[in-house]
């Protein structure tokens, strides 16, 4: 018989966690969230969880109210609660995970985020997590010893750009060597929703602390359609450089995909530029830092709660055995 399930959503992951809710036809379990004078926190769960198979979701970027390492502590200590109240299993729902990008060492005495990540989820008994298009996703099924889900966006969103591309050839762009895999894995999903073939094609790109450099473009896109397909986007200035190199190189209209708007720095002036023709990602981090960025004016956010509760509701019994 299977356990009962309780999904609780943390801080301003809340709504989030409400439309996961919904989607499984769950009320979101009840949860106290209390603040110290001193910047310490409290939260417990007002609802037993004992023997009951526990979901935890918050998505792990920074906002107006807390920084990552207070959300992650936050949710790390949630997680170790409903541990010692008896959950039977506990996962996390982390839409967007914090501290990935870092999956590999690159200089000396370099740290490894992604591996310091899990060990901290695994610390407080968590069983399984649960996250979306994380940056290296072999580097982050290697990390975690308990189970790691990562799950893929790629169908949906090249689902909803296919109906804005006319019947130009098709380039999918990946603005650096890392992302290949990644612009691939579009460029099927892509080519699928459109019914017809659709290239690959590869932008130089080096970085030396936070200069980008590199100007080759390993593709012909001259009278296409360019799609440029990353993660995330931070600052825009991977996407924007990328854009600017097919424009040059005679691409009719250039769009950007990703999975997770981060949108720091300059992101608000950068992808206000209309060589940019649209901007797509998803509703893992809410785009508030592009409040008063003529970029809203192009971008299409898409929602995957929808994916998350596919992922954590529990197989139907086949009872034709």
């Amino acid at each position: 018989m299977p356990r009962e399930l309780k999904l609780f959503g943390l801080g301003a992951s809340r709504p989030f966690a409400q439309v996961i809710a919904d989607g499984l036809g769950l009320p979101l379990a009840a949860v106290e969230e209390r603040e110290f004078e001193d910047g310490e926190h409290k939260a417990r769960p007002l609802e037993s969880v004992r023997d009951v198979d526990v979901y935890v979701m918050h998505s792990l970027y920074a906002d107006e109210q807390q920084s990552v390492e207070d959300k992650l502590c936050r949710l790390l200590f949630f997680l170790a609660t409903v541990r010692d109240h008896g959950a039977a299993r506990v996962t996390a729902v982390v839409p967007y995970l914090c501290y990935a990008r870092k999956d590999r060492r690159t200089h000396a005495l370099d740290p490894l985020g992604t591996r310091y990540i899990a060990q901290l989820f695994e610390a407080v008994g968590v069983d399984r997590v649960i996250t979306l298009e994380t940056h290296n996703p072999a580097a982050f099924g290697n990390a975690f010893r308990c189970g790691a889900d990562n799950l893929s966006v790629h169908r949906l969103l090249a689902a909803g750009l296919a109906p804005e591309l006319g019947a130009r050839d098709v380039v999918v762009l990946s603005p650096d060597a890392g992302g290949i895999k990644r612009a691939e894995a579009f460029r099927h999903h892509l080519a699928e929703s459109l019914g017809r073939a659709v290239r690959l094609g590869m932008m130089e790109k080096w970085r030396s602390g936070s200069v980008l450099s590199g100007t080759t473009l390993f593709a012909e896109v001259a009278g296409c359609d360019v799609v440029i397909v990353d993660d995330l986007i931070s600052t825009g200035g991977t996407v924007l450089r990328a854009a600017h190199a097919a424009r040059h190189a005679g691409a009719m209209a250039v769009h950007a995909v990703a999975t997770h708007g981060l949108f720091t720095g300059d992101a608000t002036v950068a992808l206000a530029d209309p060589v940019l023709a649209s901007l797509r990602i998803t509703d893992s981090i809410p785009p508030f830092r592009l409040r008063g960025s003529a970029a809203l004016d192009r971008l299409s956010v898409l929602p995957v709660a929808p994916l998350f509760a596919q992922a954590i509701r529990p197989p139907v019994a086949d009872d034709s055995a």
